[in-house]
């Protein structure tokens, strides 16, 4: 299984080379699926690496994510490939205009490196993205720290000296410094020829080109040329659309609009295939996997299914007419018992959360009352500062009352219901916990029951307080799924775990009660150091 494992990996290396991302990618994928069989965490994590490059090359930005956030899990105990899959992250964000999270993810890239040089890529990184924020003076802070390193002449390649040095003429170009942006523009193109950087190139070209547009068309005209046709000589369509948009905007739009819009549609439709194709393999695979084990399992069945009709081959009318019997007064009773169960169900959940309110009162209130009450009591409120002090008490009581009148408040179920889902989820994402939410548009929501909405949202909302509480962990993932009948929901996380046999129940057998309402199922899978992960299973 292993070497198998490894010669599809080596392939699609070899066809990833070649730039044949289709069959590239269909290898990466059946080699990770194998991988997965032998639980292989290392070779599991480098294949989805791979793919997610492989989608981003081709514009595939939310593809990558979602094959990252498969990563994420395998990835926690080693930090090369932590950095990784954080500046690809950085790079998805930063492609589809989400900054913000773009430095996030380079941030957590940096914070992984093992050395001050492995930083030196994501923060050039975060500096091309102040860049496009237009915080200049954070991107020039940044570039020029890079350059005043002592060790960059020994350790940092001309290359990426190059693009620091270009980054760093384009932001004081735009800050509005064009005599100091103009001589580092000049100065990273002039490295950039001498080490025959010819790829790199195109960008100080298209830098050039934007320094002269305003005031030297025939000027911008010129770099614009040199761009589009370096790009041409790389088949980079993007740079060549970039060069061709300074060209027509500084007048030249008759000669180059038509090849313009020809480029355009044509890349837009090659990375729409591409996206349908990546989605399609993955899919495939999934199937082609699950009927195996199917089949595996049917297997087995059908040879105890042989061994038992050896056993038995008689079965008598008598003991036939009897089992019906039992089981009409069978189910009549569990019938009645069934509707007894779920009365009391309703009376243990309702009573679970009156106690679990009134211990949050009592643990995360009554001590703050007393204490502002005493403090009141013992300082003098004349005092400007002792006023401020009081006040900022009374508003910490006031936001914990908020925040438990907000755990317990109606839900709404309308058609605002995803959006108020995941607003709540994410108000648990935080600096020290990143919480991952995938495929939660993609059920229809609008067919579930209302009470079946109710239930979701409390059990998750149970979930993430106890994460919070106990489980102290960095990432938080949350995938929904829909089937024809079924909602899927996986939670996990990689925080701290405990014993299955030490698991406390309190909110977990709120959770229990709240499911088993619904006819659904609720496992709970942990172990110490090896995070918590939650299965829920019920009929939409």
């Amino acid at each position: 299984m292993y070497k198998k494992a490894r010669l599809l990996q080596q392939n699609a290396v070899d066809h990833f080379q070649k730039n044949n991302y289709n069959t590239a990618f269909y290898q990466f994928n059946k080699s990770k699926i194998l991988f997965e069989t032998i639980k292989d965490s290392i070779n599991i994590v480098f294949n989805c690496i791979q793919m997610a490059n492989i989608q981003q090359i081709n514009g595939d930005y939310y593809g990558s994510k979602e094959t990252l956030t498969e990563a994420l899990p395998y990835s926690r105990n080693d930090k090369n490939y932590a950095v990784a899959i954080n500046n690809f992250f950085g790079i998805a964000y930063k492609e589809l205009s989400l900054y913000n999270d773009a430095v996030y993810y380079y941030n957590q890239a940096i914070k992984a490196s093992k050395d001050s040089i492995s930083m030196q890529s994501p923060l050039n990184n975060i500096a091309v993205v102040y860049i496009k924020q237009k915080k200049y003076d954070n991107a020039i802070t940044i570039l020029e720290a890079i350059l005043n390193k002592k060790n960059l002449n020994e350790n940092f390649s001309l290359k990426s000296k190059s693009r620091v040095i270009d980054n760093l003429g384009f932001a004081y170009f735009k800050k509005g410094s064009k005599e100091k942006g103009l001589q580092f523009l000049n100065e990273g193109l002039q490295l950039r020829i001498q080490i025959d950087d010819d790829y790199g190139s195109i960008g100080s070209y298209l830098h050039l080109a934007a320094f002269y547009a305003p005031t030297a068309i025939s000027k911008s005209n010129e770099y614009a040329k040199k761009a589009y046709e370096t790009a041409t000589q790389f088949n980079s369509v993007d740079e060549r659309l970039k060069a061709l948009s300074f060209l027509i905007a500084n007048g030249s739009g008759t000669k180059y609009g038509t090849k313009y819009i020809s480029i355009n549609d044509s890349i837009t439709s090659v990375r729409n295939n591409f996206k349908n194709k990546f989605a399609k393999i993955k899919y495939d695979s999934k199937k082609e996997k699950d009927e195996n084990q199917k089949l595996r399992l049917e297997k087995a069945e059908n040879l105890v299914a042989l061994k038992e009709a050896e056993k038995d081959k008689v079965i008598l009318f008598s003991t036939i007419i009897a089992s019906i019997i039992v089981l009409v007064l069978l189910g009549l009773y569990l019938r009645k018992r069934y509707k007894h169960k779920t009365r009391l169900l309703e009376i243990t959940t309702a009573y679970n959360t009156e106690t679990r309110i009134a211990k949050d009162i009592h643990d995360e209130l009554a001590n703050d009352v007393f204490h502002a009450i005493t403090f009141a009591q013992t300082q003098s409120l004349t005092t400007e500062n002792i006023k401020e002090t009081l006040l900022q008490k009374l508003n910490h009581i006031y936001s914990r009352v908020r925040g438990i009148s907000r755990e317990n408040s109606n839900v709404d179920t309308g058609s605002n219901y995803s959006d108020n889902l995941k607003e709540m989820l994410s108000t648990y994402n935080t600096d020290a916990t990143n919480v991952i939410i995938t495929n939660i548009e993609k059920v229809g929501w609008n067919d579930i029951e209302s009470e079946k909405k109710v239930i979701i949202h409390r059990v998750l909302q149970e979930l993430m307080v106890n994460m919070k509480k106990h489980s102290q962990a960095p990432v938080v993932v949350l995938k929904f799924d829909i089937t024809q009948n079924t909602l899927l929901i996986n939670y996990s996380d990689n925080g701290k775990g405990t014993e299955k046999s030490k698991i406390i129940k309190n909110g977990l057998q709120n959770m229990e009660n709240r499911i088993w309402a619904t006819k659904g199922t609720i496992t709970f899978d942990t172990e110490p150091d090896k995070g918590f992960k939650v299965k829920i299973i019920m009929p939409k």
